[in-house]
């Protein structure tokens, strides 16, 4: 086990040098994810990045992408399979927000558009610790349905493989080791992530079969699975006896918004962000995750998701498998940072930056834009952390030209090439 993690260490470090080429495809057999999963050394059979908070989730999304996926198809597989390896910071119980842009049924690329899907509160104030209404699901599964050419299954199946069982990496192990053994106070947490007692290290296996089970009603029913009819109620009252006080008719209510980023130019590109929000002084704002993706048409996806606090609630709602969000009530508003920079008139691909950090999320996201959009290495402060997608000649017809790095030290992984 210690082996196939420094092996997959070895690869993010080799991705984080080279930003692509050989070697980036191992992860798929080392994980399980594919059993058709190219060789050791194999280059990515067509050219795409995908980035993740966390490595399994990035390998997830370049797998898809190989296998015929777009970017929406690669960032909803990434953001299922990070709702099962980073559950502090994405998980089924959160929500986020992402800017998409795809190109339409013609192959002309469009403007970028903003998808919402919050954490959001409740409509009641009870429970002894209140819930967010979980909306990451509803979201990706929206934009999939929208944007996404593959059947629903193929992107959430490898979040079910891998909540059959996955890797503790070090992006959770870091998040593990914050809360310290606050988060055994919950059976359910404890069964999962303290078996035998003690928190798991890097690179253990950690299983959540539950959380395979409403993967797969949502795989199978779609949202009706989580966010309708009985399968509303069953989570609702589970949530319930988590003390987070959500009623079935919260969750049949609370729905992904569409609408459009905030607008600005940069070093001669139009640029699209996700809105901003301020953080409060004296204030430290809740943990967020990020994932992107870039496909062979210049699609591409940034998301960014937030549990409102790290793990949220600290509490799973019984048989479902699925870690409470924080409600918004409770907490502050996380910086969810995102900025996509695309060519006027013809809106082809050039950089896709995400920010999170907490307090810096904002200032990292525009940091790292600027670096990509001027060549520049300017530092990011800490906490901040910008991962960057950056094709200098435009995608589609530059797509030599791209690269793609993690923040350093994020433990995250960005893969891709050509």
């Amino acid at each position: 086990m210690q082996n196939r993690l420094r092996t997959l260490s070895a690869l993010a470090t080799l991705t984080l040098l080279a930003g692509c080429g050989a070697g980036q495809t191992v992860g798929h057999q080392l994980f399980g994810l594919n059993s058709g999963a190219s060789a050791p050394g194999a280059v990515p059979s067509v050219f795409g990045y995908a980035v993740a908070d966390e490595p399994q989730a990035a390998l997830v999304g370049q797998d898809i992408l190989n296998h015929g996926g777009n970017a929406v198809d690669a960032a909803v597989a990434e953001g299922f399979a990070q709702a099962v390896t980073l559950p502090s910071r994405g998980g089924l119980g959160g929500g986020g927000a992402c800017l998409i842009k795809m190109p339409d049924a013609a192959g002309k690329m469009q403007k970028p558009v903003m998808l919402s899907f919050p954490a959001g509160a409740p409509a009641a104030t009870s429970g002894s610790r209140p819930a967010a209404v979980p909306l990451l699901a509803r979201g990706l599964l929206a934009m999939q349905a929208r944007y996404g050419q593959l059947p629903q299954s193929a992107v959430i199946v490898p979040a079910e493989r891998l909540a059959g069982g996955a890797q503790i990496s070090q992006a959770l192990e870091s998040d593990l080791k914050v809360v310290g053994n606050a988060l055994l106070a919950d059976p359910q947490a404890a069964s999962i992530f303290a078996p035998n007692g003690t928190l798991l290290p890097e690179g253990a296996t950690f299983q959540q079969p539950s959380l395979a089970t409403t993967l797969e009603n949502l795989r199978v029913n779609g949202v009706s699975g989580l966010y309708a009819g009985n399968n509303a109620a069953q989570f609702a009252a589970a949530a319930d006896a988590a003390g987070g006080g959500l009623t079935a008719q919260d969750l049949i209510s609370a729905t992904p918004q569409y609408g459009t980023p905030d607008a600005s130019r940069q070093n001669g590109y139009d640029v699209a962000s996700l809105p901003a929000v301020p953080a409060e002084a004296g204030k430290a704002l809740p943990a967020s995750a990020s994932f992107m993706t870039l496909d062979k048409h210049g699609g591409s996806v940034i998301c960014v998701t937030s549990m409102n606090n790290l793990f949220g609630t600290g509490r799973f709602a019984p048989g479902t498998g699925v870690l409470l969000a924080a409600s918004p009530r409770t907490t502050p508003t996380p910086q969810l940072a995102a900025s996509m920079a695309y060519t006027s008139g013809s809106y082809a691909f050039r950089a896709a930056v995400s920010g999170t950090g907490q307090n810096e999320a904002e200032t990292a996201a525009k940091i790292g834009l600027s670096n990509a959009l001027t060549g520049n290495n300017k530092p990011v402060p800490a906490p901040g952390r910008a991962n960057v997608i950056s094709c200098p000649k435009d995608v589609p017809g530059g797509e030599a030209s791209c690269h793609a790095n993690v923040a350093p030290g994020s433990n995250g992984l960005a893969i891709g090439g050509r």
